[in-house]
This record gives structure tokens, sequence and C-alpha cells, in this order.
């Protein structure tokens, strides 16, 4: 989320992507990429409030920075395949969700059952190419305050950067993370960032579309949307788990809850069956394309998702 990544997932053998979240960030390590072992390390609630409502969670996103319309594109498409899923059968990005809305608060109110991005804004390096999460969240703060955003308490504020932006711990182990701030004096709001990780670190925050950055080198598959794009997919989708299950550090965790593993973030490197280290498992391959994925989505999208924590099965569960 507060938090959507691993203290110690510097994978030497899978450069997993950028998993784990906190105030703390995604990284990666060398962990065992099938199930968790259910007697010790199953997540466990900590009795902190989720994100519930009914109504779905609201994205509000602002791109930092310069992107292609075409990477534009194939992420707001990803947020649009929440309530599309892109073709009659086969899996989606809204059934790959269903695992997470399975996670229910003190109260038995499951985390909402649908994510759907509401606004997005455009920021041309206005704090420079070079910044602090400080500053990311005082962004966002600005936005609020301003009017440009909402107060939404259900809400994710997520910031994504550009190629060239440089963000503090961005590649030193983490590919994202989420937190939270005080808007108003009195509501706690959710914030995020991603960063694409085109140029600085494809082997770490891309895998498994680049060459791993740790490890005896393995092929890279070849993604549906280019390999920066489709690795901040993948950590966005990390970062939504964390944030929604995990907002304030209260919530569902294992371990440490400075560096907790999290509903994606306890699954490092697992996107299809058979995962084992340096190998994502089993997927789909586009027969034209060659291009691998495990989830269709709006407007003809072919996605990459991680596997999630299952909490009835206890086990990380892929995308079927």
């Amino acid at each position: 989320m507060s938090t959507m990544f691993l203290r110690s997932l510097l994978l030497p053998l899978i450069c997993v992507l950028a998993l784990a979240t906190w105030s703390h960030g995604m990284s990666r390590g060398q962990q065992r990429p099938s199930s968790l072992d259910a007697a010790s390390n199953t997540l466990q609630y900590h009795g902190g409030p989720l994100l519930t409502k009914p109504n779905g969670i609201n994205v509000y996103l602002i791109w930092y920075g310069g992107f292609s319309l075409k990477d534009r594109n194939s992420i707001t498409d990803f947020f649009a395949s929440f309530a599309s899923p892109g073709r009659r059968q086969g899996p989606s990005v809204s059934t790959w969700w269903r695992t997470i809305s399975t996670y229910k608060d003190k109260t038995g109110k499951p985390v909402s059952d649908t994510v759907r991005l509401v606004k997005q804004v455009g920021d041309v390096y206005s704090s420079g190419k070079t910044l602090k999460r400080a500053q990311l969240a005082n962004s966002v703060k600005s936005k609020i305050e301003s009017k440009i955003f909402p107060l939404d308490p259900n809400g994710i504020y997520l910031v994504l950067t550009a190629k060239d932006v440089t963000v503090e711990r961005f590649c030193m182990g983490s590919c994202g993370f989420h937190d939270s701030i005080l808007v108003g004096g009195s509501t706690r709001v959710v914030f995020a960032h991603v960063g694409d990780p085109t140029v600085q670190c494809p082997g770490l925050c891309a895998w498994p579309y680049a060459l791993p950055a740790y490890g005896p080198p393995g092929p890279a598959l070849v993604a549906p949307n280019g390999i920066g794009t489709d690795g901040m997919i993948i950590n966005i989708a990390t970062l939504l788990a964390g944030a929604t299950t995990n907002p304030f550090k209260t919530g569902y965790f294992q371990g440490d809850a400075l560096a907790p593993l999290e509903a994606v973030t306890a699954c490092p490197g697992i996107f299809g069956a058979g995962a084992y280290p340096g190998y994502p498992g089993a997927l789909l391959v586009d027969k034209m394309s060659k291009a691998s994925y495990n989830a269709y989505g709006a407007n003809g999208r072919k996605f990459l998702l991680p596997a999630t924590w299952d909490l009835i099965r206890l086990n990380c569960k892929v995308i079927t």
C-alpha cells in the first residue's frame, strides 16, 4: 500500500518483479516461489481497516514526466479491465482480483470487488527529475488540498514516474511502494508510486520480460505491451493488492510491519503453474507476436499478473 516491496527480495536467482510494499518499498529477494509454508507463513490479519467500500476503489493517477500515448493507453486499459473481462472465456484481470476481494476486515466486510481509474492528471517535471518519496507524498497532498483530486478515504492516489525520473530507493531493491498520508488533519489516505524501469533497472523491475539482474541469465519473454510498460503493470497490480489489504500497516501481512509480506509479495516470482526460481511458470503465448501473458483485458489487451496469496487454500494462487 503505509505499506503494494519486500525488505529482502533482491533475487539472485529470479530477479522477481517488484513485489512488496510498505512505507516500505517493493523489492525482491531469494524466496522460494512455491506456496508459502501454511503453518508458519500464512498472512495474518492484524485488525486494521481495509479498503472495503462496496462502490469500488477509485484510483487517482498522476503521470509524472513524459509518457508515450502507447504506454498510457496500455496502463489505462489495464484499469479498464477490472470492469471489462476482454473476452467471454479465459483468465482476466477481473477474475484475478477475485482472490483479493476475499480478504475481509474485522466486521466481515470484504475488500472492494472492483478497481476503477476515475481521474488522471499530468505533471511535467514540476519538481525536477530527482525526487524524494516525501515529494511524491506532498504532490498527492497538494492535489487533494487544491481540489484537483477529491479527498477519498477508499481511494488510491498513484504516482507513475517516467523512465528518466529518479526516485529515492527506486531500483535500489525497490520497484515501487505504498504508504499513507494525513490530509485535512483528520483523514488518512493511501498513495503509491511505481516507476518505469525501462532504462534504470529492467532486470530488476521488468522480469521476466528482461534478462534478470541477478543470477544465471535465462531467456527474456516477449512483452505484450512493451518491456517497461508490462513491468509497471505487474508492479501496479502488486501495489493495488497490498494497498487494499494492508493500507495502514495494520491489515493482512506476515513478518515485520515495516517490511511485510503482503497479498502478492508473499508469492514472489510466481505467474503460472510450476513456477520455480528463474522460471515464472507456464504461461499463455500469443501465436503471432510470441508474447507471454496470463490474463485478457479490455480492448484486446493481454497482461501478466502475479500470483496472490489465497486465504482459503493457504497457498499462492495463479490466475487460471
